[in-house]
């Protein structure tokens, strides 16, 4: 199988990347995780649940994530929760009240939200050629407005181009890396599991979403018009590294394969290879 990368680079003004295991507030994750990116991309080729791919063809892509947010702010907010439908007066209601226009009112539950302003981002995707060429064909000229996690937070896709590492060498000590990036924790090969070889413990690590699927009684969902209530949601979450900015990564004794990706004349991004493809 013929493998291809693509390189998009992305404008976001604001972006909040929920990590679901926080609950007085809603903290966001400081990057994308691979499930919202997998989300976006299917969004832009149109194939949300994997009818024209497959599901795990688009969960076997690989996503290699770097950038960053040129601040953080809390916005507070009023969310409603719980299901909202409408009733047979063809009302809005939500735990048996009115969303509106009445005394007695369905409660809303104030919250706090972390959120990200002005990022710029580059993300990698690798996967099967036809694949890939599909994602960049609809990237170039999308047919819609395109977002990264919540529908409000639209992106600007300054470029999308086919790549190749510049070089790939062994590194020994100490890494230092462009941007901010995530690095698996640890990965399977084959029967064993290997761990980041990394001395300097002083990076965050999160739990993030790698995989997301929805399933009626065991079957995948196909097409939106399959998910009910009923509807199962199964995220899978891997842990990660995230990197920070102005940090080296110093290693325990042992090397690692980097890929080196020239992608304009003063940038050199670098991916740990296999821990950097998520």
């Amino acid at each position: 199988m013929s493998e291809k990368i693509i390189l998009v680079e992305i404008f976001q003004p604001f972006a909040q990347y929920r990590n679901p295991f926080t609950f007085y507030y809603a903290q966001t994750y400081p990057l994308p995780p691979k499930s919202t990116i997998i989300g976006m991309l299917q969004n832009v080729v149109g194939d949300w649940y994997g009818s024209e791919f497959g599901v795990d063809n688009w969960w076997n892509l690989k996503v290699s994530v770097h950038g960053g947010f040129e601040s953080t702010f809390w916005n507070y907010q009023q969310l409603i929760k719980g299901e909202v439908k409408f009733d047979e007066h063809g009302r809005l209601i939500n735990q048996y009240l009115p969303l509106y226009g009445e005394g007695l009112k369905s409660q809303r539950s104030p919250v706090y939200q972390q959120e990200l302003f002005n990022g710029h981002l580059y993300i990698f995707i690798k996967g099967e050629e036809s694949h890939i060429d599909k994602i960049k064909k609809a990237m170039e000229i999308p047919s819609k407005i395109l977002y990264l996690g919540r529908s409000e937070d639209v992106i600007f896709i300054r470029n999308v181009k086919e790549v190749t590492p510049d070089k790939k060498i062994s590194i020994e000590g100490d890494i230092k890396l462009t941007y901010p990036t995530y690095i698996l924790q640890k990965y399977k090969d084959g029967d064993q599991e290997k761990v980041f070889p990394i001395k300097n413990k002083k990076y965050p690590i999160y739990s993030i979403p790698t995989k997301v699927i929805f399933q009626n009684n065991g079957q995948n969902v196909k097409h939106k018009a399959e998910i009910t209530k009923y509807t199962e949601r199964e995220t899978r979450f891997e842990p990660v590294i995230y990197t920070g900015y102005e940090y080296s990564l110093i290693l325990e004794n042992c090397s690692l394969n980097v890929e080196f990706y020239k992608i304009s004349n003063n940038k050199i991004i670098k991916i740990i290879s296999p821990f950097g493809w998520l």
